[in-house]
């Protein structure tokens, strides 16, 4: 039996200071097969030039993640998806655990554990807290580097084109499938967010935001919110 390919989409706004950084990460998984498409929402910097120099298919999408990784994942050809954030890390061997992870079995989606890097000492207990909460309630971030089978993506009709929430919202629709596959190999993600705004500061954003949603809060109001 043939292989599954694995398709990693990674959707890009502006990022070009680490694009050749996180390209150069995905490497051995390209060498071992993976296709890598950079899913660009209209870049204002060298984003795109960078992510073809670094041998990725550039698509481009119009602005806003959940469109530009449903605009990637129509231009996959892989078996299995992978929806990585241009400031995640991979394991090294991360292919080889997702089709594993996926293989044969009843699970059709998954996601990783995360490592939230950065100074402050809150970043480790939020990862933890976002990881044990993940089993519990089957719901994954973006942050987590979410898998399916391409089969899995068909069937839910792509992530909801929606500003914020997109990965809530699509860890529910894959929920009627399959509970998730939670890995506890590590992804490795910037701190960026949180310590820019402020730790407690966006901790305490993102829980009203999230209370907000699921007292049926439209996507756009908390996406004005949360920028």
């Amino acid at each position: 039996m043939t292989p599954a390919r694995l398709s990693v989409v990674m959707p890009a706004l502006n990022e070009a200071a680490g694009m050749a950084t996180a390209l150069q990460a995905l490497a051995p998984l390209a060498a071992r097969g993976a296709q890598v498409l950079v899913a660009d929402g209209g870049s204002r910097d060298d984003t795109a030039a960078l992510a073809q120099a670094g041998g990725a298919q550039v698509v481009h999408a119009p602005r806003g993640r959940a469109l530009q990784m449903n605009a990637g994942a129509h231009q996959a050809s892989g078996d299995l998806l992978l929806f990585l954030h241009a400031d995640t890390r991979l394991p090294l061997d991360a292919d080889r655990l997702i089709a594993q992870a996926l293989a044969d079995g009843p699970q059709v989606w998954g996601r990783f554990d995360v490592h939230i890097e950065g100074r402050s000492w809150m970043l480790r207990v939020i990862a933890a807290f976002m990881n044990r909460r993940s089993r519990w309630t089957g719901i994954a971030t973006g942050d987590q580097a979410l898998f399916m089978t391409r089969v899995a993506f068909d069937a839910v009709g792509g992530f909801p084109a929606q500003p914020l929430m997109e990965d809530i919202e699509m860890s529910k629709r894959l929920l009627k499938l399959s509970r998730p596959a939670c890995l506890r190999a590590r992804v490795v993600t910037s701190g960026r967010r949180w310590e820019t705004r402020g730790v407690w500061r966006t901790v305490l954003l993102m829980w009203r935001l999230r209370l907000a949603y699921w007292r049926g809060a439209a996507p756009e109001r908390l996406a004005a919110l949360y920028r």
